[in-house]
């Protein structure tokens, strides 16, 4: 099989291409360089020269050609623009989701797609193919799983999508790389952006909203508690870099209109925590079944809530057996029937 395996340079890609290559693939690695270097490289260190340098010492290490394909300019068209829009309209972006659906999956597989029978990436989740097609299941490993950031895949981008570390748990990775003496055995997980490397987001969304002062209140009382230095540094759920004392303080709910930031102390914010939520612009991999259980994550990570969602035209209503305290308007509530990803939506309030 003709296989073009997304090479990022550290452990969980390194050994998906191990293993395609065990598995007797004809492979290809590609290294996607979106490193907006010559916008942001004042700000920190550029990440990535050494990303680049270790996918290579992979590539030497198994004997698989490597290519690199400059993709910044899409990246900044397709990704950084809509981060920064929502942001500057005071929503909580997600924008690695949109990396996988309008670039890795996207862009990259528009371009050399023809040429491959499969594209392959070191993403923890799961591809099943059943008589009805192809369906995407959770990782067996919940804190590493990556379906929330999958959620907007189309399915026929699925057909094509090989995920050779999807049922292993992280420890598994490590010891199969060191098995296999991988370079990046070692190497740590990349932390944030993927876009931003080693900088601070913060930093980034100074460089090109600037900054905007304006008060943050206590929630219950209306006391104002300090100055904030722009609404798009603060999302819901927050509880550092507010610079706040008598805390922890957490954010509730944003004022965009007035430029206010609502805080709450800690039983505060847990009596402000919510079990509705709206959700739209819905992308489905498989249409849930009518009456169907659901959970849906409304971020990354573990957490997954058992809810139910009714619909009213294109808009649903989320209901959660649990209350959430950080639901952000423009990130995603994504659904599962058991381990299955069904798709997802995004939070409109």
């Amino acid at each position: 099989m003709k296989t073009a395996v997304l090479l990022s340079g550290g452990v969980d890609s390194s050994l998906a291409l191990a293993l395609l290559k065990e598995a007797g693939h004809d492979l290809t690695a590609w290294y996607l360089k979106i490193w907006l270097e010559d916008e942001v490289s004042f700000l920190g260190e550029c990440p990535w020269e050494e990303d680049l340098s270790c996918a290579r010492a992979v590539c030497d290490r198994l004997e698989v050609p490597l290519k690199v394909m400059p993709l910044q300019q899409e990246y900044y068209k397709l990704v950084v623009r809509y981060t920064l829009e929502e942001l500057k309209s005071g929503r909580t972006p997600s924008p690695d989701v949109l990396c996988n659906r309008l670039i890795k999956f996207g862009v990259f597989m528009d371009r050399v797609g023809g040429n491959y029978d499969k594209i392959a990436s070191g993403h923890y989740a799961r591809i099943v193919e059943q008589e009805d097609g192809v369906h995407l299941f959770r990782a067996p490993d919940q804190i590493k799983d990556q379906t929330y950031f999958l959620s907007r895949m189309k399915r026929e981008q699925l057909e094509k999508i090989l995920f050779p570390v999807g049922e292993n748990y992280k420890s598994q990775v490590r010891e199969l790389a060191e098995q296999y003496d991988l370079p990046t055995r070692s190497r740590k997980d990349s932390q944030g952006i993927c876009f931003l490397g080693k900088i601070k987001f913060r930093d980034f969304a100074k460089m090109y909203l600037g900054e905007k002062e304006g008060d943050i209140l206590e929630l219950e009382s209306g006391r104002r508690l300090g100055p904030h230095k722009g609404i798009w540094f603060h999302t819901i759920g927050q509880r550092t870099g507010l610079g706040l004392s008598d805390g922890p303080w957490y954010v509730v709910c944003k004022d965009i209109e007035s430029n206010i930031i609502y805080v709450s102390r800690g039983s505060g914010a847990e009596r402000n925590a919510r079990t509705s939520l709206r959700v739209g612009s819905f992308n489905w991999i498989r249409h849930p079944e009518p009456g169907a259980p659901l959970s849906c994550k409304l971020r990354h990570g573990p957490q997954i809530y058992g809810c139910t969602l009714e619909f009213d035209g294109k808009v649903g209503t989320v209901t959660l057996e649990e209350p959430d305290r950080g639901i952000a308007a423009g990130q995603f509530a994504v659904f599962y029937y058991e381990e299955e990803c069904l798709g997802c939506g995004t939070i409109l309030g």
